[in-house]
């Protein structure tokens, strides 16, 4: 499709400063009505920065913004509505203790002081069902996955109705029938005239989307092409600075170990989970987890896999059956007693309850030890011991942060994982439970996650691995469940299932 002549955004020389750090360093960028936009880079390149003064979170430094040929000030998100830019957010910005129909009255223009829930409810179902996305208008926030909070983000633009939109990952939790329908509104939207910026992390999207494509790096502009004259090798490329594999090439960094399965580290018998809506959401489970491998489990958001994973770290009410850790009963037992056996837990939130974001990095660094020996005396902290250590974390896991005492919510979304992973795998875990560890991450991070957990595995460590990528889920496990409606609609080994078998059974397609 050739795009319209007419340029929607031009951002012009936008620079943005942090205390010791330029975010973005006089960046230029045209988009133009009619076509779809990718913006790539590494976590911490600043896209989503720019994103953000786009959209009126942050104010530039320096530079000038034109929106549809007017040179305008956006200083508010309210500005930037008003302007018909509208924004899906990696991290989600929703009212948890409203319902969905609630959190999308609130950004409903038409609507003055008195909202017609009703009628709100009413085009939530016609919307969702128009474009697949499976969403309950009577639901609570707090009680809904992070797949499905994505969804509700994705809604809120598209009732909107924004002629430009900012989508910040919004595939990342979308099965692939999803993603092809939300790929089909995108193009629709753009042959109607609207613009629209897609930030990705998934080189395949980039080619199979959009038209035209910039790259950042350092917070610096380092190339916009054509999407129909790169591939994904140069971008990737362009993205990290030195050559690297495309997604599709990466295999995993050793080869998996054959071990005799004899004492399971973890063993889960017929368990029975409620939801919080007071729902049987996990539906008599069993699997068991041994030392040396990877268990994965793959699924759409919302079939139990939450809740699954709750239940054996503490965190929610087992109804029947039980958890066994290391020969030990652990079921219902509190959340500390299961992490002092060892347990290491990577959440599928990092913003929510991965980290404290008003912590400083190495307060987040000593959450799980602070109360140990040799970082805590008798009656005082052993604060000097405590900073030697948490550099050496930083060091080791590449956690790009000025300084240790910075709070952990200046960071990008890929060091706040790398925050996550250098205090959980520092312990010496006996299991790692890892929901979603590469979620939002680019290239480099996400093979980076992916070492560790395979470093791990060929330890002998016990990893449960749940992730939403079929393709994460092949590459990494040793074995694999496929979770549906709350049941294991199959289990197989790694290297008797295919990609085609795994996509095929989250839809609920039996084995």
């Amino acid at each position: 499709m050739e795009r319209g002549s007419r340029i929607a955004v031009l951002m012009r020389d936008i620079t943005k400063r942090f205390p010791g750090v330029v975010a973005n360093d006089h960046i230029n960028l045209t988009v133009y009505a009619g076509e779809i936009h990718a913006l790539l880079g590494e976590n911490g390149a600043g896209k989503s920065t720019l994103m953000n003064i786009l959209y009126g979170l942050y104010q530039p430094d320096e530079g000038e913004i034109f929106i549809w040929g007017k040179k305008v000030k956006i200083r508010s998100p309210k500005d930037a509505l008003k302007l018909g830019i509208g924004m899906v957010h990696q991290h989600f910005k929703l009212i948890d203790s409203l319902s969905v129909a609630e959190n999308l009255a609130l950004i409903l223009r038409e609507y003055k002081f008195l909202v017609p829930l009703n009628e709100i409810k009413r085009r939530v179902l016609e919307l969702s069902k128009k474009y697949g996305l499976d969403i309950d208008p009577e639901a609570k926030i707090w009680q809904l996955s992070a797949g499905e909070r994505q969804r509700i983000e994705i809604l809120k633009v598209l009732i909107h109705g924004a002629r430009i939109l900012i989508l910040d990952e919004p595939t990342t939790v979308l099965t692939p029938i999803e993603k092809e329908k939300l790929f089909k509104i995108l193009r629709h939207m753009a042959n109607e005239g609207h613009a629209i910026l897609f930030i990705t992390h998934k080189l395949e999207e980039v080619m199979e989307l959009s038209d035209r494509v910039t790259v950042l790096r350092h917070g610096k502009v380092v190339a916009t092409l054509e999407t129909r004259s790169t591939n994904p090798r140069e971008l990737a490329k362009l993205m990290i600075g030195r050559d690297i594999l495309a997604p599709n090439e990466i295999t995993t960094t050793s080869p998996k170990i054959v071990r005799e399965r004899k004492i399971p580290v973890l063993e889960v018998r017929d368990l029975y989970v409620l939801n919080d809506k007071g729902f049987l959401s996990v539906k008599g489970v069993s699997f068991s987890v041994y030392p040396g491998e990877v268990f994965g489990i793959a699924g759409i958001a919302g079939h139990g896999q939450r809740e699954l994973i709750e239940a054996i770290l503490g965190l929610r009410k087992i109804q029947k059956g039980s958890v066994v850790l290391l020969g030990a009963e652990v079921t219902n037992s509190s959340p500390r007693h299961i992490m002092e056996k060892g347990v290491a837990y990577i959440p599928e939130d990092r913003i929510r309850t991965g980290v404290v974001p008003d912590l400083s990095v190495v307060e987040n660094l000593i959450l799980k030890n602070y109360w140990r020996k040799p970082f805590s005396g008798k009656l005082f902290l052993n604060m000097s011991l405590i900073d030697r250590w948490a550099d050496d974390l930083i060091s080791k896991y590449r956690i790009m942060t000025l300084d240790r005492k910075a709070p952990v919510k200046l960071l990008s979304g890929g060091n706040i994982q790398r925050v996550i992973l250098a205090r959980e795998l520092s312990g010496n875990p006996r299991l790692i439970i890892a929901s979603h560890p590469t979620y939002g991450l680019d290239i480099a991070a996400t093979e980076q996650v992916h070492d560790l957990l395979i470093d791990q595995r060929n330890r002998g460590v016990a990893i449960l691995l749940v992730s939403e990528d079929p393709e994460e889920i092949l590459k990494l496990s040793d074995r694999i469940a496929v979770m549906f409606e709350g049941r294991f609609i199959g289990t197989s080994d790694a290297d008797k299932i295919s990609l085609e078998d795994i996509y095929l059974m989250m839809s609920g397609v039996r084995e």
